[in-house]
């Protein structure tokens, strides 16, 4: 075994962490105390080889730099230890002994960093950067999204798992994908001293922090979502990212930060998944410096998606996005029918900010997935262990008549009649989209709304549902295909309300019962919203299709006037969420035609009219 010298030379320049010099490697750490070395050990062994200590006169108030020489580092790993005390490296781009997901035999052991410096093949990835407004986000747990024994892949609940199944995510026409955390970080969820114990109980609880929030390693990729013997999840999810650019899709990890951390620290670390892993985005959870981060020139031109970014400047590129419940819970009021919310319907259609992205989403990771939204008026947390008191009591639900799961038909097909509503407030609104994983085609956990510990069928994507429920499938791709073709959906600034284009209509505009009276009595359940096409350029530059669309979020009919047409159009559906004949949907140029000049919207329905040219109707008319 080469033993390795200390570098008789300045070496404070180098970055922290991990470094590959001429002729050696070179450490760099933070650490408070008098006497800091460095541990050297060979793979699977339990006593170090070589212990080094830093150099004082290389310190820099309590950051410690050196330099060792050598030629052969392979099957080394090394650690940290100050004043005594074991640590491992806070910038470690890899750690072994987190191997195995949820091993409760060694739930203490200090991390080690292989020595290595592993190189990748980026080729020619570039980052998609697709607008905020052009984008559909979809939220997925690494483990959960394909460990269930239906997913069909073959690497289960890892990153590969997800490459996979990224001829799915092609289908169902997303444009990016969330990961909630995806950095290294203790699953295993120990017990909590008593105050005033004599002593610290290191015992697991017997409970796992699936999620993973809390604190963690901001610079490595969890071990156990790496697939195969060597576990190279650096590699693995550097393959993921590439593999999902080549067909155009972004990538957004999470990194959630317990506030404890430095502001330095956390510029690196978001910094680092920029340009190490080549992200377009990180959603920045928990307690980061967002001022900090919101300004920092190097991040201007990736998503950062915060929960709300108070006064700062999202500079000349729209990069920054607000990511919040306040969407989630306005609109799952307007699904209900609860009382005086028609202006909250006007302002979540409509609101889309010109300095921020805007994340809309009606289910998220702590909250009923969209299946047990309309399935369950209480949640269900019982199997947390917590005696239910945990996760929220409000969640602006409704069971449909039944709590949790019939097979009453009446109550089955107002449930499938709710979400089809549901996917069309949600995608149908300015702003950027947002799905969870599974909710797609009804996944459901039960009633549980915090299931932050449900490593098991609770959490897990039970693909079965894809079948079972093909019809609701079968919407929400055909839904965001149709955003997708029509811009007045997904404008890049809020509409004005005013006819700005002097072309005699208003690029949006609302109504009442009666056209161009808009009702907003706190009574009121319904809604109308004309878009004119002509504030829409497709991607060829022809101008968008009109639209009327029509929200009777009522338990009773209402008769609704339609707006007139422009001349040569005529007023066709291409949504009706009561018809589950046809699921809900038509083709575009195959609805049927609005007779007359109203139209009767059944209780707690949604319709969508396209203004269609006549001749369509008309054989040979292209």
């Amino acid at each position: 075994m080469e033993q390795y010298k200390i570098a008789k030379r300045d070496v404070r320049g180098y970055p922290m962490g991990l470094s590959k010099i001429h002729g050696g490697i070179h450490f760099c750490v933070a650490a408070e105390g008098e006497v800091c070395r460095v541990l050297l050990f060979k793979r699977g062994e339990e006593k170090p080889v070589q212990a080094l200590s830093f150099p004082e006169e290389y310190r820099r108030g309590d950051v410690w730099s050196m330099a060792l020489l050598g030629e052969e580092f392979d099957g080394l790993e090394y650690c940290f230890e100050i004043d005594g005390t074991l640590f491992a490296d806070p910038y470690g781009r890899r750690f072994t002994g987190r191997e195995v997901w949820g091993d409760l035999e060694h739930p203490s052991r200090i991390l080690r960093t292989p020595v290595e410096f592993p190189e990748f093949d980026w080729g020619e990835d570039k980052l998609p950067q697709i607008p905020y407004e052009d984008s559909v986000i979809y939220r997925l747990h690494v483990r959960g999204f394909t460990k269930h024994s239906s997913s069909g892949v073959k690497n289960k609940g890892t990153f590969q798992g997800i490459q996979e199944k990224i001829p799915y995510l092609k289908e169902l026409g997303i444009t990016a994908v969330e990961l909630m955390p995806v950095n290294e970080f203790s699953e295993v969820i120990m017990q909590e001293s008593t105050p005033g114990a004599p002593y610290h109980v290191d015992k697991p609880t017997g409970k796992l922090n699936y999620w993973g929030y809390g604190p963690g390693f901001y610079f490595a990729p969890k071990a156990s979502y790496g697939s195969g013997k060597e576990k190279t999840p650096d590699l693995e999810f550097k393959c993921l990212v590439k593999a999902l650019h080549q067909e155009g899709i972004e990538v957004i990890p999470e990194l959630y930060f317990t506030g404890n951390e430095s502001p330095a620290f956390v510029l690196d670390a978001v910094r680092f998944w920029a340009e190490e892993f080549h992200v377009d985005g990180l959603r920045l959870t928990g307690a980061p410096p967002l001022e900090l981060l919101g300004r920092d020139p190097y991040l201007s031109r990736i998503k950062l998606l915060a929960e709300n970014w108070g006064g700062i400047s999202g500079g000349k590129v729209k990069h920054l996005g607000e990511y919040n419940d306040g969407f989630m819970i306005d609109m799952r009021r307007v699904l209900k029918g609860d009382e005086d919310q028609m202006k909250a319907l006007a302002y979540r259609t409509r609101r889309n900010s010109a300095d921020f992205g805007l994340i809309h989403y009606m289910a998220n990771t702590n909250s009923f997935t969209m299946m047990d939204m309309v399935s369950y008026d209480m949640k269900h947390n019982e199997a947390n262990g917590e005696n239910n008191k945990d996760g929220s009591d409000v969640n602006y639900s409704w069971n449909c008549g039944v709590e949790g799961p019939t097979k009453r038909k009446k109550v089955v097909e107002l449930r499938k009649k709710q979400l089809r509503n549901a996917f069309l407030l949600l995608f149908l609104s300015q702003g950027t989209p947002l799905i969870m994983a599974g909710d797609e085609f009804g996944n459901s956990q039960s009633g549980n709304n915090n299931a932050y510990c449900q490593d098991n069928e609770v959490s897990w994507i039970n693909w079965n549902l894809k079948k079972t429920n093909k019809d609701l499938f079968d919407f929400v791709k055909a839904v965001i295909a149709f955003r997708k073709a029509h811009p007045v959906f997904h404008m890049p600034k809020e509409p004005r309300i005013m006819d700005y284009l002097s072309c005699g209509l208003p690029d949006m505009s609302y109504h009442g019962v009666q056209a161009w009276r808009p009702e907003f009595e706190n009574f009121r359940r319904q809604l109308g919203v004309f878009y004119c096409g002509n504030y829409g350029k497709k991607a060829d530059g022809t101008r968008d299709s009109h639209f009327y669309v029509v929200y009777n979020m009522h338990w009773e009919p209402h008769e609704f006037d339609l707006p007139t047409v422009p001349k040569g159009e005529q007023w066709h559906v291409v949504f009706h969420t009561d018809r589950n004949e046809v699921n809900g949907m038509y083709e575009e140029t195959a609805g049927p035609a609005a007779e007359g000049k109203r139209f009767m919207v059944l209780p707690r329905t949604i319709v969508v009219f396209m203004g269609i040219p006549s001749c369509y109707k008309l054989r040979g008319c292209q």
